[in-house]
Protein backbone atom coordinates (compact mmCIF):
# COMPACT_ATOMS: atom_id res chain seq x y z
CA UNK A 1 0.00 0.00 0.00
CA UNK A 2 1.24 3.00 -1.03
CA UNK A 3 0.37 6.44 1.06
CA UNK A 4 -1.63 9.06 -0.30
CA UNK A 5 0.84 12.35 -0.77
CA UNK A 6 1.62 14.26 -3.55
CA UNK A 7 4.33 13.03 -5.94
CA UNK A 8 6.08 16.75 -6.78
CA UNK A 9 9.45 16.20 -7.83
CA UNK A 10 12.60 17.61 -5.27
CA UNK A 11 13.90 19.98 -8.28
CA UNK A 12 16.15 22.89 -7.50
CA UNK A 13 14.04 25.31 -9.64
CA UNK A 14 11.57 25.19 -6.36
CA UNK A 15 14.43 26.39 -4.05
CA UNK A 16 14.46 29.71 -6.72
CA UNK A 17 10.66 30.24 -6.66
CA UNK A 18 10.43 29.51 -3.09
CA UNK A 19 13.25 32.51 -2.54
CA UNK A 20 11.41 35.07 -5.04
CA UNK A 21 8.15 34.50 -3.33
CA UNK A 22 9.21 34.61 0.86
CA UNK A 23 12.54 36.15 0.64
CA UNK A 24 12.53 38.17 -2.57
CA UNK A 25 13.63 41.30 -0.91
CA UNK A 26 17.29 39.52 0.79
CA UNK A 27 20.60 40.59 -0.37
CA UNK A 28 23.02 38.86 -2.53
CA UNK A 29 26.13 41.10 -2.64
CA UNK A 30 29.50 40.57 -4.49
CA UNK A 31 32.81 41.38 -5.95
CA UNK A 32 33.34 40.91 -9.38
CA UNK A 33 36.20 41.72 -11.59
CA UNK A 34 34.13 44.80 -13.21
CA UNK A 35 32.38 45.75 -10.14
CA UNK A 36 34.20 46.09 -6.34
CA UNK A 37 30.50 45.77 -4.87
CA UNK A 38 27.46 44.59 -6.63
CA UNK A 39 24.25 44.49 -4.73
CA UNK A 40 21.28 43.25 -5.46
CA UNK A 41 18.14 41.08 -4.41
CA UNK A 42 17.49 37.26 -4.08
CA UNK A 43 14.04 38.61 -6.38
CA UNK A 44 16.44 40.23 -9.21
CA UNK A 45 18.58 37.07 -9.51
CA UNK A 46 15.87 34.50 -9.63
CA UNK A 47 14.51 37.14 -12.63
CA UNK A 48 17.99 36.84 -14.42
CA UNK A 49 18.26 33.29 -13.80
CA UNK A 50 14.41 32.69 -15.98
CA UNK A 51 16.20 35.51 -18.87
CA UNK A 52 19.38 33.01 -18.98
CA UNK A 53 17.34 30.00 -19.43
CA UNK A 54 15.32 31.47 -21.90
CA UNK A 55 18.71 32.07 -23.38
CA UNK A 56 20.00 28.59 -23.05
CA UNK A 57 16.82 27.52 -25.21
CA UNK A 58 18.13 30.06 -27.85
CA UNK A 59 21.73 28.99 -27.94
CA UNK A 60 20.26 25.54 -29.12
CA UNK A 61 20.90 23.32 -26.09
CA UNK A 62 18.97 19.87 -25.18
CA UNK A 63 17.89 18.36 -22.13
CA UNK A 64 21.26 16.80 -20.23
CA UNK A 65 23.73 18.65 -22.63
CA UNK A 66 26.72 20.01 -20.28
CA UNK A 67 27.24 23.47 -20.23
CA UNK A 68 30.75 24.46 -18.15
CA UNK A 69 31.62 27.62 -16.17
CA UNK A 70 35.29 28.59 -15.46
CA UNK A 71 34.24 31.29 -12.84
CA UNK A 72 34.88 32.92 -9.66
CA UNK A 73 32.14 33.29 -6.76
CA UNK A 74 29.70 36.01 -7.46
CA UNK A 75 25.98 36.93 -8.86
CA UNK A 76 26.32 35.92 -12.15
CA UNK A 77 27.80 32.22 -11.37
CA UNK A 78 24.68 31.78 -9.04
CA UNK A 79 22.74 32.98 -12.04
CA UNK A 80 24.02 30.11 -13.96
CA UNK A 81 23.73 27.45 -11.25
CA UNK A 82 19.81 27.78 -11.31
CA UNK A 83 19.25 28.76 -15.13
CA UNK A 84 21.48 25.94 -16.41
CA UNK A 85 20.02 23.23 -13.81
CA UNK A 86 16.69 24.51 -13.76
CA UNK A 87 16.32 24.13 -17.45
CA UNK A 88 17.35 20.43 -17.46
CA UNK A 89 21.08 20.91 -18.18
CA UNK A 90 23.84 19.93 -16.22
CA UNK A 91 26.05 23.03 -14.88
CA UNK A 92 29.37 21.84 -15.29
CA UNK A 93 31.74 23.52 -12.65
CA UNK A 94 35.29 23.46 -13.34
CA UNK A 95 38.61 24.30 -11.44
CA UNK A 96 40.88 26.84 -12.81
CA UNK A 97 43.49 26.15 -10.89
CA UNK A 98 43.82 22.80 -12.39
CA UNK A 99 46.91 21.81 -14.94
CA UNK A 100 46.08 22.96 -18.51
CA UNK A 101 46.67 18.63 -19.17
CA UNK A 102 43.69 18.25 -16.57
CA UNK A 103 41.17 20.74 -17.69
CA UNK A 104 41.47 19.83 -21.66
CA UNK A 105 40.49 16.49 -19.98
CA UNK A 106 37.79 17.47 -18.41
CA UNK A 107 36.11 19.44 -20.86
CA UNK A 108 36.67 16.94 -23.62
CA UNK A 109 35.50 14.13 -21.29
CA UNK A 110 32.03 16.10 -19.87
CA UNK A 111 31.42 17.27 -23.77
CA UNK A 112 30.74 20.39 -22.76
CA UNK A 113 28.61 22.73 -25.04
CA UNK A 114 29.31 26.40 -24.22
CA UNK A 115 31.85 27.58 -21.59
CA UNK A 116 30.58 30.47 -18.84
CA UNK A 117 33.81 31.93 -18.19
CA UNK A 118 35.22 35.34 -16.32
CA UNK A 119 37.38 38.35 -17.25
CA UNK A 120 40.42 36.66 -15.79
CA UNK A 121 40.00 32.93 -17.39
CA UNK A 122 39.29 34.15 -21.14
CA UNK A 123 44.19 33.85 -22.03
CA UNK A 124 43.52 30.53 -20.63
CA UNK A 125 40.98 29.64 -22.70
CA UNK A 126 42.82 30.61 -25.33
CA UNK A 127 45.39 28.50 -25.10
CA UNK A 128 43.74 25.51 -24.35
CA UNK A 129 41.12 26.22 -27.64
CA UNK A 130 43.35 24.20 -29.90
CA UNK A 131 42.51 21.20 -27.75
CA UNK A 132 38.76 21.44 -27.09
CA UNK A 133 37.19 21.26 -30.63
CA UNK A 134 34.01 20.22 -29.52
CA UNK A 135 33.02 23.60 -27.73
CA UNK A 136 30.68 25.62 -29.96
CA UNK A 137 30.74 28.81 -27.78
CA UNK A 138 32.04 31.05 -24.87
CA UNK A 139 30.08 33.32 -22.96
CA UNK A 140 31.94 36.56 -20.56
CA UNK A 141 31.17 36.99 -17.53
CA UNK A 142 31.03 40.77 -17.70
CA UNK A 143 29.16 43.71 -19.51
CA UNK A 144 29.51 45.28 -22.69
CA UNK A 145 32.18 48.16 -21.47
CA UNK A 146 34.63 45.44 -20.21
CA UNK A 147 34.04 42.87 -23.14
CA UNK A 148 37.77 41.94 -24.04
CA UNK A 149 38.98 41.37 -27.38
CA UNK A 150 39.10 37.32 -27.53
CA UNK A 151 40.47 35.09 -30.16
CA UNK A 152 37.50 32.42 -28.61
CA UNK A 153 35.20 31.22 -31.08
CA UNK A 154 31.34 32.59 -30.71
CA UNK A 155 32.37 34.89 -28.17
CA UNK A 156 28.92 36.59 -26.31
CA UNK A 157 28.49 39.17 -23.86
CA UNK A 158 26.87 37.95 -20.99
CA UNK A 159 25.28 41.16 -20.08
CA UNK A 160 23.96 41.67 -23.75
CA UNK A 161 23.04 37.82 -24.21
CA UNK A 162 20.28 38.24 -21.47
CA UNK A 163 19.28 41.98 -22.42
CA UNK A 164 17.82 40.40 -25.82
CA UNK A 165 15.53 37.94 -23.46
CA UNK A 166 12.19 37.88 -21.65
CA UNK A 167 11.57 37.28 -17.47
CA UNK A 168 8.88 35.21 -18.35
CA UNK A 169 10.07 31.24 -18.34
CA UNK A 170 8.21 28.21 -17.04
CA UNK A 171 10.80 26.04 -14.90
CA UNK A 172 9.96 22.59 -16.63
CA UNK A 173 8.93 19.98 -14.59
CA UNK A 174 10.83 16.57 -15.16
CA UNK A 175 11.85 13.76 -13.23
CA UNK A 176 13.70 14.78 -9.76
CA UNK A 177 17.00 11.99 -11.01
CA UNK A 178 17.67 13.95 -13.53
CA UNK A 179 20.93 15.22 -13.81
CA UNK A 180 21.39 18.67 -12.77
CA UNK A 181 25.19 18.85 -11.63
CA UNK A 182 29.02 17.86 -12.66
CA UNK A 183 32.18 18.49 -10.88
CA UNK A 184 35.51 16.36 -11.29
CA UNK A 185 37.89 15.23 -8.37
CA UNK A 186 41.34 16.85 -8.30
CA UNK A 187 42.74 13.89 -9.84
CA UNK A 188 45.68 13.78 -7.56
CA UNK A 189 45.79 9.95 -9.13
CA UNK A 190 45.18 9.15 -12.11
CA UNK A 191 42.37 11.48 -14.71
CA UNK A 192 40.13 13.80 -12.87
CA UNK A 193 36.67 11.24 -12.06
CA UNK A 194 33.48 12.72 -12.80
CA UNK A 195 30.79 12.97 -9.71
CA UNK A 196 27.35 13.71 -11.70
CA UNK A 197 24.83 15.32 -9.05
CA UNK A 198 20.95 15.28 -9.85
CA UNK A 199 18.31 17.21 -8.61
CA UNK A 200 16.88 14.58 -5.95
CA UNK A 201 20.30 14.56 -4.24
CA UNK A 202 20.55 18.06 -4.14
CA UNK A 203 17.41 19.16 -2.81
CA UNK A 204 17.75 16.46 0.18
CA UNK A 205 21.77 17.88 0.81
CA UNK A 206 20.48 21.31 1.13
CA UNK A 207 17.45 20.20 3.62
CA UNK A 208 19.97 18.39 5.78
CA UNK A 209 22.26 21.47 5.73
CA UNK A 210 20.38 23.26 7.01
CA UNK A 211 19.87 21.98 10.20
CA UNK A 212 21.15 23.60 13.67
CA UNK A 213 23.18 20.59 14.06
CA UNK A 214 24.68 20.67 10.76
CA UNK A 215 25.04 24.65 8.88
CA UNK A 216 22.35 26.16 11.35
CA UNK A 217 21.22 28.89 8.53
CA UNK A 218 18.45 30.49 8.92
CA UNK A 219 17.22 33.82 7.65
CA UNK A 220 18.60 36.22 9.57
CA UNK A 221 22.41 35.26 8.56
CA UNK A 222 24.15 36.45 6.79
CA UNK A 223 26.80 33.43 4.92
CA UNK A 224 30.23 34.45 3.32
CA UNK A 225 31.07 31.48 0.98
CA UNK A 226 34.92 31.33 0.79
CA UNK A 227 34.74 27.64 -0.48
CA UNK A 228 34.68 28.26 -4.28
CA UNK A 229 31.02 27.76 -6.61
CA UNK A 230 33.97 25.58 -8.71
CA UNK A 231 34.73 23.13 -5.55
CA UNK A 232 31.50 20.42 -4.80
CA UNK A 233 29.10 23.64 -5.37
CA UNK A 234 30.56 25.53 -2.31
CA UNK A 235 29.64 22.71 -0.16
CA UNK A 236 25.77 23.13 -1.32
CA UNK A 237 25.73 26.73 -0.14
CA UNK A 238 23.93 28.36 -3.19
CA UNK A 239 20.90 26.26 -2.54
CA UNK A 240 20.98 26.54 1.29
CA UNK A 241 20.87 30.16 1.42
CA UNK A 242 17.82 30.44 -0.88
CA UNK A 243 16.25 27.58 0.57
CA UNK A 244 16.68 29.86 3.89
CA UNK A 245 16.57 33.40 2.70
CA UNK A 246 20.17 33.63 4.13
CA UNK A 247 22.06 36.96 2.92
CA UNK A 248 24.78 35.54 0.84
CA UNK A 249 27.94 37.61 0.36
CA UNK A 250 30.38 36.70 -2.81
CA UNK A 251 34.34 37.28 -2.39
CA UNK A 252 34.46 36.67 -6.29
CA UNK A 253 38.25 36.98 -6.96
CA UNK A 254 39.36 37.89 -3.53
CA UNK A 255 39.05 34.41 -2.06
CA UNK A 256 42.83 34.26 -0.67
CA UNK A 257 42.75 38.00 0.67
CA UNK A 258 43.34 38.01 4.56
CA UNK A 259 42.49 42.18 4.18
CA UNK A 260 39.28 41.75 1.60
CA UNK A 261 37.90 39.09 3.58
CA UNK A 262 38.23 40.88 6.66
CA UNK A 263 36.58 44.00 5.40
CA UNK A 264 33.57 42.52 3.60
CA UNK A 265 33.06 40.12 7.22
CA UNK A 266 32.91 43.55 8.98
CA UNK A 267 31.18 45.92 6.62
CA UNK A 268 28.32 43.15 5.34
CA UNK A 269 28.02 41.37 9.04
CA UNK A 270 28.67 38.31 7.98
CA UNK A 271 27.71 35.59 10.79
CA UNK A 272 28.79 32.61 9.21
CA UNK A 273 31.73 31.57 6.78
CA UNK A 274 32.73 28.57 5.15
CA UNK A 275 36.62 27.85 3.08
CA UNK A 276 39.09 25.50 3.76
CA UNK A 277 41.89 25.96 6.57
CA UNK A 278 44.31 28.29 4.09
CA UNK A 279 42.07 30.87 3.82
CA UNK A 280 41.53 31.12 7.02
CA UNK A 281 45.41 31.50 7.93
CA UNK A 282 45.76 34.19 5.52
CA UNK A 283 42.42 35.63 7.34
CA UNK A 284 44.12 34.96 10.55
CA UNK A 285 47.47 36.27 9.80
CA UNK A 286 46.01 39.73 8.48
CA UNK A 287 44.08 39.99 11.77
CA UNK A 288 47.41 39.24 14.15
CA UNK A 289 49.40 41.30 11.72
CA UNK A 290 46.93 44.57 11.84
CA UNK A 291 45.69 44.27 15.73
CA UNK A 292 41.84 43.16 14.11
CA UNK A 293 38.87 41.27 15.48
CA UNK A 294 36.24 39.86 13.93
CA UNK A 295 33.03 41.35 15.87
CA UNK A 296 30.32 39.98 13.83
CA UNK A 297 30.93 36.42 12.76
CA UNK A 298 29.58 34.12 14.98
CA UNK A 299 30.47 31.12 13.49
CA UNK A 300 32.97 29.43 10.74
CA UNK A 301 32.84 25.91 9.44
CA UNK A 302 36.49 24.58 7.87
CA UNK A 303 36.66 21.44 5.86
CA UNK A 304 38.44 19.87 2.82
CA UNK A 305 41.73 19.36 5.33
CA UNK A 306 42.20 18.58 8.45
CA UNK A 307 41.90 21.36 11.08
CA UNK A 308 44.51 22.56 13.06
CA UNK A 309 44.02 22.65 16.79
CA UNK A 310 45.80 26.27 16.92
CA UNK A 311 43.50 27.78 14.49
CA UNK A 312 40.33 26.65 16.22
CA UNK A 313 41.50 27.81 19.41
CA UNK A 314 42.67 31.34 18.08
CA UNK A 315 39.24 31.57 16.50
CA UNK A 316 37.42 31.41 19.80
CA UNK A 317 39.87 33.09 22.55
CA UNK A 318 40.69 35.94 20.10
CA UNK A 319 37.46 36.54 17.79
CA UNK A 320 34.72 34.58 20.23
CA UNK A 321 33.96 32.75 16.95
CA UNK A 322 32.85 28.83 16.69
CA UNK A 323 35.14 26.95 14.42
CA UNK A 324 33.59 23.81 13.22
CA UNK A 325 35.07 21.59 11.56
CA UNK A 326 33.11 19.15 8.52
CA UNK A 327 34.26 16.51 6.52
CA UNK A 328 33.05 15.33 3.07
CA UNK A 329 33.83 14.75 -0.63
CA UNK A 330 33.07 15.90 -3.67
CA UNK A 331 31.41 12.46 -3.89
CA UNK A 332 29.27 12.92 -0.94
CA UNK A 333 27.99 16.31 -2.22
CA UNK A 334 29.73 16.82 0.33
CA UNK A 335 28.49 16.95 3.54
CA UNK A 336 29.41 13.74 5.63
CA UNK A 337 29.62 14.50 8.84
CA UNK A 338 30.08 17.98 10.98
CA UNK A 339 31.41 19.07 14.36
CA UNK A 340 29.12 20.44 16.60
CA UNK A 341 28.48 19.78 20.93
CA UNK A 342 26.42 16.81 21.07
CA UNK A 343 23.35 16.92 24.45
CA UNK A 344 25.05 15.34 27.58
CA UNK A 345 28.93 16.74 26.43
CA UNK A 346 28.00 20.35 27.88
CA UNK A 347 29.76 19.58 31.07
CA UNK A 348 33.36 18.92 29.36
CA UNK A 349 35.86 21.47 30.20
CA UNK A 350 37.46 23.75 27.35
CA UNK A 351 40.06 21.82 26.58
CA UNK A 352 37.70 18.82 26.43
CA UNK A 353 35.73 20.55 23.90
CA UNK A 354 39.34 21.69 22.09
CA UNK A 355 40.03 18.02 21.90
CA UNK A 356 36.57 17.10 20.80
CA UNK A 357 36.83 20.16 17.96
CA UNK A 358 39.60 18.72 16.60
CA UNK A 359 37.83 15.63 15.39
CA UNK A 360 36.10 15.44 11.74
CA UNK A 361 32.69 14.98 13.44
CA UNK A 362 29.71 13.04 13.64
CA UNK A 363 27.34 11.39 10.95
CA UNK A 364 24.46 13.61 9.48
CA UNK A 365 20.95 11.99 8.78
CA UNK A 366 21.39 10.51 4.85
CA UNK A 367 25.07 9.86 5.43
CA UNK A 368 25.95 6.76 6.94
CA UNK A 369 28.86 6.05 8.16
CA UNK A 370 31.23 2.97 9.05
CA UNK A 371 34.84 1.53 9.30
CA UNK A 372 36.00 -1.83 8.17
CA UNK A 373 39.07 -3.56 8.42
CA UNK A 374 41.78 -5.01 5.39
CA UNK A 375 38.98 -8.06 5.47
CA UNK A 376 35.52 -5.84 5.19
CA UNK A 377 34.55 -6.95 8.37
CA UNK A 378 32.98 -3.69 10.40
CA UNK A 379 35.10 -2.03 13.48
CA UNK A 380 33.76 -1.28 16.74
CA UNK A 381 32.81 2.54 17.51
CA UNK A 382 35.07 2.61 20.56
CA UNK A 383 37.51 5.34 19.71
CA UNK A 384 40.38 3.20 19.24
CA UNK A 385 40.07 0.49 16.13
CA UNK A 386 40.52 2.17 13.05
CA UNK A 387 40.17 1.72 9.81
CA UNK A 388 38.74 1.79 6.03
CA UNK A 389 35.69 4.84 6.32
CA UNK A 390 32.83 3.60 3.77
CA UNK A 391 29.49 5.68 3.38
CA UNK A 392 26.27 5.65 1.67
CA UNK A 393 23.25 7.60 1.20
CA UNK A 394 20.68 9.68 -1.16
CA UNK A 395 23.58 12.20 -1.96
CA UNK A 396 26.85 9.55 -1.85
CA UNK A 397 27.52 8.86 -5.88
CA UNK A 398 26.60 5.65 -6.87
CA UNK A 399 29.09 5.60 -9.78
CA UNK A 400 31.68 7.74 -11.65
CA UNK A 401 30.14 9.93 -14.72
CA UNK A 402 31.11 7.31 -17.94
CA UNK A 403 32.89 5.12 -15.98
CA UNK A 404 30.35 2.57 -15.20
CA UNK A 405 31.86 0.71 -12.13
CA UNK A 406 35.21 0.63 -13.48
CA UNK A 407 36.79 2.89 -10.82
CA UNK A 408 36.15 0.21 -8.27
CA UNK A 409 35.35 2.57 -5.40
CA UNK A 410 32.27 0.57 -4.08
CA UNK A 411 31.31 -2.51 -2.31
CA UNK A 412 29.74 -5.33 -3.29
CA UNK A 413 26.96 -3.87 -0.35
CA UNK A 414 26.82 -0.61 -1.96
CA UNK A 415 29.02 1.54 0.63
CA UNK A 416 31.29 4.09 -1.33
CA UNK A 417 34.96 3.74 -0.16
CA UNK A 418 35.93 6.70 0.79
CA UNK A 419 40.31 6.34 1.14
CA UNK A 420 40.14 7.52 4.61
CA UNK A 421 41.28 5.76 7.41
CA UNK A 422 38.96 6.97 10.73
CA UNK A 423 38.15 6.49 14.29
CA UNK A 424 35.09 6.65 15.42
CA UNK A 425 34.10 6.93 19.13
CA UNK A 426 31.61 5.80 21.23
CA UNK A 427 29.24 9.10 20.66
CA UNK A 428 29.61 9.03 17.16
CA UNK A 429 32.70 11.26 16.48
CA UNK A 430 34.69 10.47 13.65
CA UNK A 431 38.12 11.09 13.43
CA UNK A 432 40.43 11.01 9.94
CA UNK A 433 43.36 9.71 10.73
CA UNK A 434 44.96 9.30 7.38
CA UNK A 435 44.48 8.61 4.02
CA UNK A 436 45.27 4.99 3.55
CA UNK A 437 47.43 6.22 1.04
CA UNK A 438 49.28 8.18 2.98
CA UNK A 439 49.40 5.84 6.52
CA UNK A 440 52.92 5.54 7.64
CA UNK A 441 53.47 1.94 8.64
CA UNK A 442 56.46 1.94 11.42
CA UNK A 443 57.34 -1.63 12.76
CA UNK A 444 53.68 -3.01 11.80
CA UNK A 445 52.20 -0.40 13.84
CA UNK A 446 50.08 2.87 12.12
CA UNK A 447 51.20 6.27 12.79
CA UNK A 448 48.78 9.07 11.87
CA UNK A 449 50.55 11.79 9.58
CA UNK A 450 47.62 13.75 9.84
CA UNK A 451 47.55 14.00 13.70
CA UNK A 452 51.58 15.01 13.88
CA UNK A 453 50.99 17.76 11.44
CA UNK A 454 48.03 19.14 13.04
CA UNK A 455 50.53 18.87 16.37
CA UNK A 456 53.16 20.40 14.34
CA UNK A 457 51.05 23.65 13.54
CA UNK A 458 50.12 24.38 17.17
CA UNK A 459 54.16 25.72 17.29
CA UNK A 460 54.37 29.74 16.43
CA UNK A 461 57.17 29.13 14.30
CA UNK A 462 55.22 26.96 11.99
CA UNK A 463 52.95 28.11 9.27
CA UNK A 464 52.79 25.09 7.44
CA UNK A 465 53.35 21.58 8.19
CA UNK A 466 53.28 18.15 6.02
CA UNK A 467 54.85 14.72 7.30
CA UNK A 468 55.32 11.44 5.00
CA UNK A 469 56.80 7.90 5.82
CA UNK A 470 60.62 7.67 4.37
CA UNK A 471 62.31 4.10 4.28
CA UNK A 472 63.62 3.47 7.43
CA UNK A 473 66.54 -0.02 7.46
CA UNK A 474 65.47 -0.73 10.71
CA UNK A 475 61.35 0.21 11.15
CA UNK A 476 60.25 0.03 7.40
CA UNK A 477 59.01 3.66 7.44
CA UNK A 478 59.68 6.16 10.10
CA UNK A 479 58.14 10.10 9.99
CA UNK A 480 59.82 13.31 8.41
CA UNK A 481 58.16 16.34 9.23
CA UNK A 482 58.54 18.83 6.46
CA UNK A 483 58.59 22.44 7.48
CA UNK A 484 57.52 25.87 6.72
CA UNK A 485 58.38 28.44 8.94
CA UNK A 486 56.53 31.02 9.98
CA UNK A 487 57.66 34.72 8.90
CA UNK A 488 59.82 36.08 11.55
CA UNK A 489 60.37 32.66 13.24
CA UNK A 490 63.53 30.76 12.82
CA UNK A 491 62.42 27.29 14.61
CA UNK A 492 64.96 24.55 14.69
CA UNK A 493 64.38 20.89 14.43
CA UNK A 494 65.32 20.24 18.23
CA UNK A 495 62.87 22.65 19.05
CA UNK A 496 60.41 21.00 17.10
CA UNK A 497 61.09 17.31 18.11
CA UNK A 498 60.82 18.40 21.47
CA UNK A 499 57.11 20.08 21.03
CA UNK A 500 56.05 16.75 20.10
CA UNK A 501 56.80 15.02 23.52
CA UNK A 502 53.64 14.84 25.44
CA UNK A 503 51.27 15.15 22.62
CA UNK A 504 51.87 11.91 20.81
CA UNK A 505 52.86 8.44 21.63
CA UNK A 506 57.14 9.03 21.87
CA UNK A 507 57.31 6.69 19.16
CA UNK A 508 55.25 8.50 16.82
CA UNK A 509 57.36 11.37 16.95
CA UNK A 510 59.09 12.17 13.49
CA UNK A 511 62.96 10.81 12.91
CA UNK A 512 63.89 13.75 11.45
CA UNK A 513 62.49 17.28 10.11
CA UNK A 514 63.22 19.24 6.73
CA UNK A 515 62.82 22.93 6.15
CA UNK A 516 60.92 23.86 2.83
CA UNK A 517 60.06 27.52 1.26
CA UNK A 518 56.92 26.29 0.18
CA UNK A 519 55.13 22.51 0.02
CA UNK A 520 53.52 21.66 -3.11
CA UNK A 521 49.39 22.05 -3.24
CA UNK A 522 46.95 20.14 -4.97
CA UNK A 523 44.01 22.58 -6.74
CA UNK A 524 41.67 22.16 -3.96
CA UNK A 525 44.73 23.41 -1.24
CA UNK A 526 45.63 20.18 0.21
CA UNK A 527 48.76 19.26 0.70
CA UNK A 528 49.98 16.94 -2.40
CA UNK A 529 51.78 14.23 -0.65
CA UNK A 530 52.44 12.38 -4.06
CA UNK A 531 54.92 15.36 -4.91
CA UNK A 532 56.34 15.53 -1.49
CA UNK A 533 57.10 12.06 -1.43
CA UNK A 534 58.71 12.40 -4.65
CA UNK A 535 60.75 15.89 -3.61
CA UNK A 536 62.40 13.36 -1.03
CA UNK A 537 63.06 9.88 -3.13
CA UNK A 538 66.23 10.03 -2.19
CA UNK A 539 66.34 11.32 1.35
CA UNK A 540 68.20 8.80 4.23
CA UNK A 541 67.77 10.26 7.48
CA UNK A 542 70.98 10.96 9.42
CA UNK A 543 72.77 7.63 11.25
Amino acid sequence: MHGLMMDTPLLISTIAEHAEKFHGDREIVSVTMDDPRHRYTMRESVKRARKLANALGRLGLDRGDRIATIAWNDYRHLEIYYAVSGAGHVCHTINPRLFPEQLIFIINHAEDRWIFTDLMFVPLLEKLLPHIPNVEGFVVLTDERNMPETSLPNAVCYETLLAAESEAYEWPQFDERTASALCYTSGTTGDPKGVLYDHRSTVLHAYASVAPDVLGLASTDVVLPVVPLFHVNAWGLPYSALMTGAKIVFPGPKMGDGEALFELIESENVTLAAGVPTVWMALLQYCRANDKIMKSLKKTVIGGAAVPRSMIEEFRDVHDVQAGQGWGMTETSPIGAVNTLKSGLEGLSDDEKLDLATKAGRGVYGCELRIVDDQGSELPWDGVAYGALQVRGPWVCSDYFKLEGAAGAHTNDGWFDTGDVATIDPQGYMAITDRTKDVIKSGGEWISSIELENTAMGHPGVAEAGVIGVAHPKWTERPLLVVVKAEGHDVSKDELLTFFKGKVADWWIPTDVAFVDELPHTATGKIKKIELREQFADYAFPE
